[in-house]
């Protein structure tokens, strides 16, 4: 008679997955690719080399970063190429490369790798490298409709929250469609809406948080005088709501919880672009929820029967 085989108890938790930090991954770049198509017909194929030199550079300062540490290395988990993506589409087209390489440097040494690699980072790399980017670099706010060659006379082109702050109409369906300046993730929220769906399909991301994010952006914007409609479709709303706030570790991973985050980013937006400095608030008030995340679990968190309170 053979030995038995012997009982290895681990902790909890004990439901096993076939879902994979890859696959997830996998999944948001799929969700992207409308986007990045869209970007490529508003801004041409400039888009494509920003987004290739992000995801690149992200991956390079992932793996350069593990090897110096001797950390296992997670490039195959494609979290860097998100990374990078999410930070392209954060970008203008007229960005110079070596600013864009500069956001991937921050995005996954300072505020991925320092704090202890995928998991347990305190805010959303992407967001986080676009607003050092912004505090940095003028060419940040320098929105055309296509990249100009150097040594070439470049019109500039207000973005559509430009337009709405200084009291002009904007076309509810052009910015449906996405024929205007912005950032390269920013202009069609048709495209975007596509990746949401798909996302949600894939059972990737809950639907609380992007769909509470926008519904507080249009109320709150209608509160304070500004179009709803517009303010909705304009600046990266869609992007934020969709893509990096619903980030699994820097959002709240309650129902509830994802609920407060949503209504508290969509305040903190309309508040930024009513009275702020800058005309968009989106990465801003993602970044300031991210930071009261821990809180808004520990205050939305179910409590056991009987457990102490």
């Amino acid at each position: 008679m053979s030995e038995p085989s012997r009982l290895f108890v681990s902790p909890s938790p004990h439901i096993r997955h076939g879902d994979t930090t890859a696959r997830i991954m996998g999944d948001v770049l799929i969700a992207l690719a409308p986007a990045l198509v869209a970007a490529c017909l508003v801004f041409g194929l400039r888009s494509l080399l920003v987004a290739a030199v992000c995801a690149a550079s992200c991956a390079v300062f992932e793996f350069a970063f593990e090897k110096l540490t001797k950390r296992v290395n997670t490039i195959s988990d494609l979290s860097a190429a998100v990374t990078g993506v999410l930070l392209a589409f954060n970008l203008p087209v007229t960005i110079p490369l070596w600013q864009a390489v500069v956001g991937s440097f921050a995005a996954i040494v300072l505020v991925k790798q320092l704090f202890g690699g995928i998991g347990r980072n305190f805010a959303n790399p992407a967001i986080t490298a676009r607003i050092i980017l912004v505090l940095c670099f003028a060419s940040m706010t320098a929105w055309t409709r296509e990249w100009i060659p150097a040594g070439t006379d470049a019109v500039t082109t207000a973005t559509p929250l430009a337009f709405l702050g200084r009291g002009e109409s904007v076309s509810a369906l052009q910015l449906f469609l996405g024929n205007h300046g912005g950032s390269l993730g920013e202009t069609s929220a048709l495209a975007l809406t596509l990746g949401f769906v798909y996302l949600l399909i894939r059972r990737v991301i809950s639907w609380e948080t992007p769909v509470v994010f926008v519904a507080a952006v249009f109320a709150l914007s209608a509160a304070f005088g500004l179009p709803p409609v517009q303010s909705v479709l304009s600046g990266g709303l869609f992007l934020g709501a969709i893509f990096m706030a619903t980030d699994y570790v820097t959002t709240p991973y309650t129902f509830w919880g994802r609920v407060v985050f949503g209504v508290g980013a969509g305040f903190l937006t309309v508040v930024i672009r009513k009275y702020g400095s800058y005309p968009e608030g989106v990465s801003f008030s993602i970044l300031l929820m991210n930071i009261l995340t821990p809180y808004i679990n520990r205050w939305t968190i179910k409590k056991p029967l009987g457990g102490a309170k």
